[in-house]
């Protein structure tokens, strides 16, 4: 068997495997082909991958030899999703792009795509959205820190005395919950808001203010993300949001619902209670954002408020996002590989099953 590493195509700076990684499929008798360079832009040279014992070869080698493919997205080289049987592990959010998961699967091919993996306590070693929501909540405080024209703390000095930053967070996730985390380190106040009454704990424990607003559907069962709320529930949640939102010098918003539009929770009345020179950093931009006018990877200035839309946070820290992406994709390896180095798809596991896309719904 041949479990093959693929080179990411740019802005993506991760890799599904780095050297220390593909060591412990080495040591199992695995052979481990790697693309050139595939790991060069997280600081993992093909001499690395080489000691680690993998083999560094062409993306044409590749498409001839491998059995299983780990990509973080889509490959784009055709020949690589045109041999039957293969075996596909990225994450390919297979309910906003359904025609070509129909066309794989169609192929012959065997994805897995990681994003769908339930979310349950077994799955945690494996989760690769938790792992890198982690870091995308840090570098959206760091990002919005480096942009934001004023202190993040509080200062007195014989010049006089800065008020600190007030920071709002909408969505109280791995992301959200990093977000806090790092913007009390830097000293703002922070503020939060999440339609999980379930989370004010954690978000108190961090130091922070929790927005409640009463009445939010049941979410317990949404794997960490937002579900559709009622009118009247969303009519006294814009309420509490534009509250806030016109006191806060930086919003991150991180709330996105599964297969469907991230809900606009900004609206353009919100941002112009803003501030001129605030800033909102909104991770959800990759399935449309929390605001009517963000733009994946891009940054919008309205009215004086900077709106960055970025989907590729996890990317600016590559080496540590792919340490821990490349962890996840060991963890769910052995889900789907003997002890004795051959490939078992067991389709009564449910985390294997949950993360397959064999059939598009």
């Amino acid at each position: 068997m041949v479990i093959a590493v693929l080179k990411e195509s740019a802005p993506e700076t991760r890799v599904s495997l780095l050297a220390e990684a593909v060591s412990t499929l080495t040591k199992k008798g695995i052979k481990v082909q790697v693309e050139r360079g595939a790991g060069a832009a997280s600081y993992c040279s093909d001499a690395d991958y080489e000691k680690a014992g993998a083999q560094v070869v062409s993306i044409d080698e590749i498409a001839r030899d491998a059995d299983i493919i780990l990509a973080i997205h889509a490959p784009e080289n055709p020949a690589i999703t045109q041999k039957q049987g293969r075996i596909l592990i990225g994450v390919y959010q297979p309910l906003y792009n359904k025609e070509r998961m129909q066309q794989w699967t169609s192929a012959g091919l065997t994805i897995f795509s990681l994003d769908m993996l339930p979310r349950t306590t077994r799955a945690q070693s494996m989760d690769v959205l938790s792992s890198q929501a982690n870091i995308a909540g840090y570098k959206a405080v760091l990002t919005a820190a480096s942009m934001y024209g004023r202190y993040f703390p509080m200062f007195m000095t014989a010049a006089g005395s800065i008020a600190p930053a007030k920071v709002l967070i909408l969505g109280a996730g791995v992301a959200g919950l990093q977000a806090i985390a790092t913007a009390r380190r830097l000293g703002a106040v922070v503020e939060v808001f999440d339609t999980r009454p379930a989370v004010k704990e954690e978000v108190i424990s961090l130091g922070a203010k929790f927005v409640e607003v009463e009445g939010a559907a049941d979410a317990s069962k949404a794997g960490g993300y937002a579900v559709e709320q009622t009118e009247d529930y969303k009519q006294k949640q814009q309420a509490k949001i534009a509250e806030a939102i016109a006191k806060a010098d930086i919003v991150i918003t991180t709330a996105q619902i599964p297969g469907k539009k991230a809900p606009i929770l900004i609206t353009e009345e919100m941002l112009r209670s803003m501030r001129n020179g605030s800033v909102i950093i909104d991770i959800a931009a990759a399935t449309g954002g929390n605001t009517p006018f963000t733009k994946n990877n891009e940054t919008v200035d309205f009215n004086g408020v900077r709106i960055v839309g970025n989907s590729m946070l996890p990317s600016t820290m590559p080496s540590d996002s792919s340490k821990l992406y490349g962890k996840n994709v060991l963890n769910f390896l052995q889900l789907i590989i003997t002890k004795e180095g051959e490939i078992n798809l067991n389709w009564d596991d449910d985390l294997v099953k949950g993360a397959a896309r064999t059939v598009i719904e």
